[in-house]
């Protein structure tokens, strides 16, 4: 069955919504808050890669369609103490789609200890980071919708689960166009979203006096090999004097970070990077830092369509990647 799935406007998804489909929607907050009742979860975004290209819209909706199911999708809803039970709760044959506020308890929360959950990388997770506006900052928050209740929140998570047929699977697969560069290890001796205190080198240092004093280019995120794959972590802000860097996705102690090495051409290294995909993309999402690093808007990056977020989720959180789901048999 084709799904319905794209940049749309707030009526064309509303009419799906009261059709009964379930849905992912993504969105700002003022065209969320206008769709109606259903069965729906989604999360607070302007930005998109649509079939014509990177876009900002506050007065359309990016919309995916869930078509491949068993059974009934289940939507739930976390707080930052229940979140752990996610993935006890996902079906045993299935996946779940999961939206997160950024800056939120449920962000913090879930990306410092997701790797940590019951069953996480047995029961595959996807989903992405909702954001606003960059113009809002400091003026409203990321929000989730639970389209059961018409509730908007920046405390929560939503999730929906959904079970596959027996003949069905599902398969998260990540494009990370950063490698590590040449430059010198870097050590963390804590777990968290902010650092000064390092080991670079085999050396004591503190990283926002070594990036400011090097030079860095802060728009390349330190990437380390976790168990195979390579996962970024995205520089949100240096402060040299305080001697803290501030970070999207936290570091983790005992892994092994290089700054990453540059990328010439984002588009096209990027087509180049993304495998042929015979059985169509069910899910996607981009990082917002690509969008604006890599001037994406206006851009298509070959078929791929989705919500450009404030951070992805493929299993754990994760920066400056794209992020797709396939159902394959």
């Amino acid at each position: 069955m084709k799904a319905n799935t794209g940049l749309m406007s707030i009526s064309q998804a509303s009419a799906l919504i009261n059709a009964g489909k379930f849905l992912n929607i993504a969105g700002d907050e003022e065209a969320l808050k206008q769709l109606p009742k259903g069965n729906w979860i989604g999360g607070t975004i302007p930005y998109f890669m649509s079939s014509e290209g990177g876009k900002i819209a506050r007065d359309q909706v990016f919309v995916n369609e869930i078509v491949d199911m068993a059974s009934a999708p289940t939507i739930r809803q976390y707080d930052v103490d229940s979140l752990p039970q996610l993935c006890r709760n996902a079906p045993d044959h299935g996946y779940t789609i999961l939206v997160v506020p950024a800056f939120g308890p449920c962000h913090s929360s879930f990306a410092e200890n997701a790797p940590n959950y019951e069953d996480m990388y047995i029961k595959p997770v996807v989903g992405w980071v909702a954001g606003i506006h960059l113009e809002d900052l400091g003026k409203t928050t990321p929000k989730v919708a639970n389209g059961l209740t018409g509730e908007l929140s920046d405390q929560h998570a939503v999730a929906m689960d959904i079970p596959l047929p027996p003949d069905q699977y599902a398969q998260i697969d990540i494009v990370n166009l950063f490698q590590p560069g040449q430059g010198d290890s870097i050590t963390f001796d804590n777990t968290g979203f902010t650092a000064g205190a390092c080991t670079i080198g085999g050396k004591p240092a503190n990283l926002a006096e070594f990036l400011t004093a090097n030079n860095i280019d802060t728009r390349l995120p330190l990437v380390a090999d976790y168990c195979g794959a390579m996962i970024n972590v995205s520089i949100k802000a240096v402060d040299a004097k305080a001697g803290k860097v501030e970070f999207y996705a936290p570091v983790f102690q005992g892994l092994t970070y290089k700054i990453a090495a540059p990328v010439t051409d984002y588009v096209h290294e990027f087509q180049a990077a993304l495998p042929k995909i015979e059985s169509g993309i069910t899910f996607s999402c981009n990082c917002i830092l690509n969008f604006l690093y890599s001037n994406l808007e206006g851009k298509r990056t070959a078929n791929v369509t989705g919500p450009i977020t404030f951070g992805e989720i493929g299993y754990q959180l994760l920066n400056q990647t794209l992020v797709y789901l396939t159902i394959s048999k």
